[in-house]
């Protein structure tokens, strides 16, 4: 007699049963007031339906834990309004508190910062700092109301994927971190050297720094020592430096406290590469005007210009960007001139040391009065026009006559300085003719200012 076969069993069968007793449950408890029964179903529900994707992609039944499905923003209305970032409308993988008190998740705040904006989204209020703060509190409160409801509240760092750094660099990083906080010389050499080359070659490593407000004081631990090895010392201050080049972390490196004294401090008493890149990194800083205030207020323009003094060729360029990024400012210009910037930068000029970058700089400064009487007093008119007469560089020109008109205007005692050299070599009127449209203007400021009339050339 044949045997009969028994139908093989199919293995979704007991798995819809429970999704239509889980749907209607659902459907009985949308009007009723329990609301973890309500959740938990819509959960298990969830789970369920995977686990039936799962055997249709081919894949085995496997027994899942109510405590296996991660959360997920399909769910969102489930979740009480206060674990909603008000910014995504998702809900919190990392809570975070800015200045005004309002808490977001930390993705979409820094998303929001990075666009440019600097005021709070909810209140409007201006934001004096980009800088956020973990809220635990509401993290805490979010990962037990997921536990009590078999959802998976991952950890900050399982999510965390952002401007393309992975989690593996994401532990490259803790790593490097915890090198650098070492008491073993070799491991900070070690780390410090990693870190120099990751921030240049790699965008993302910069990026993460305005990301994290712990990163920054992790990073220079080493230099809070009182001994601080050269290597170290330059390798982190070069880090910086390239930090410093991301936009988005401008204004969050300046505004860590320990930052600037340290900048300060390797200007005064690194190696001459840490202090050029020392340097580089203020310069580069300064491109915010709230970073300028923040520089110059910290005694920052004195060593700068100190530096300057000394002229190592190798500084020369980098200092004199930081020295002009800063006298944008007005207040920074005044700090500029207690410190003595136009007589060491007259004396560079007189001693045709890079001219260019510094003629700028004390086109810049002829704005302020007291610069002006400086160097009138200290002999600029005579420099400036011996600079005028041998230079072919037009922008050169153009910034010696600007600051010679400035002086012209200010002390009147120069004017018969002026009126010889444009008698005796017509330097004022060659400009006037030659020049461009600035200095044309300058120069013909001059030339009514001493009474010479300008003779047109056929």
């Amino acid at each position: 007699m044949a045997k009969t076969e028994v139908p093989e069993k199919d293995p979704t069968h007991d798995l819809k049963k429970e999704l239509q007793r889980l749907v209607k449950a659902i459907i009985e408890e949308s009007s009723s007031q329990d609301e973890n029964g309500f959740t938990a179903n819509v959960v298990s529900a969830i789970q369920t339906l995977q686990t039936l994707i799962d055997l249709k992609k081919g894949g085995k039944q496997e027994q899942r834990s109510s405590s296996s499905i991660e959360i997920d923003d399909r769910i969102v209305g489930f979740f009480p309004p206060e674990f909603i970032c008000p910014l995504s409308e998702k809900i919190m993988r990392d809570p975070v508190i800015v200045s005004t008190g309002t808490t977001y998740d930390r993705s979409s705040i820094q998303k929001w910062l990075k666009e440019g904006n600097r005021t709070c989204p909810i209140t409007q209020q201006l934001l004096p700092s980009p800088n956020v703060t973990p809220n635990h509190l509401v993290r805490e409160m979010i990962s037990q109301w997921c536990k009590a409801r078999g959802v998976r509240y991952p950890n900050p760092a399982r999510s965390w994927n952002r401007d393309g750094l992975t989690e593996a660099d994401y532990e490259l990083l803790l790593s490097l971190f915890k090198m650098l906080s070492s008491s073993v010389l070799a491991s900070q050499k070690e780390a410090a050297r990693a870190l120099r080359s990751l921030t240049k070659r790699l965008p993302p490593f910069r990026a993460y720094f305005s990301e994290s407000i712990e990163s920054i004081p992790r990073l220079l631990t080493p230099l809070t020592q009182p001994e601080i090895d050269p290597d170290v010392h330059r390798d982190l201050i070069t880090t910086l430096m390239h930090l410093s080049t991301h936009e988005t972390n401008k204004q969050i490196v300046a505004e860590t406290p320990m930052v600037i004294p340290i900048l300060l401090d390797a200007l005064r008493s690194g190696t001459i590469e840490t202090r050029s890149n020392a340097a580089a990194t203020l310069s580069a800083l300064s491109a915010l005007d709230t970073n300028k205030t923040l520089i110059g207020k910290a005694r920052g323009l004195k060593p700068l210009i100190d530096l300057l003094e000394e002229g190592h060729s190798f500084v020369m360029k980098d200092v004199a960007s930081a020295i002009f990024n800063l006298c944008v400012d007005n207040d920074n210009k005044g700090r500029a001139v207690e410190n003595g910037a136009v007589r060491v930068v007259l004396k560079k000029i007189e001693e045709r040391i890079h001219v260019d970058e510094l003629l700028v700089i004390l086109a810049m400064l002829s704005s302020h009065h007291g610069a002006v009487v400086e160097m009138a007093d200290l002999g600029a008119v005579s420099c400036l026009f011996s600079l005028i007469k041998e230079t072919n560089c037009e922008r050169n020109k153009e910034n010696c006559i600007a600051v010679v008109y400035r002086i012209c205007l200010t002390d009147g005692s120069k004017w018969k300085e002026m009126r010889e050299e444009e008698i005796h070599h017509g330097t004022i009127s060659k400009i006037a003719e030659t020049g461009s449209s600035r200095a044309k203007r300058k120069a013909n400021g001059i030339l009514d200012r001493i009474k010479i009339r300008r003779i047109h050339t056929a």
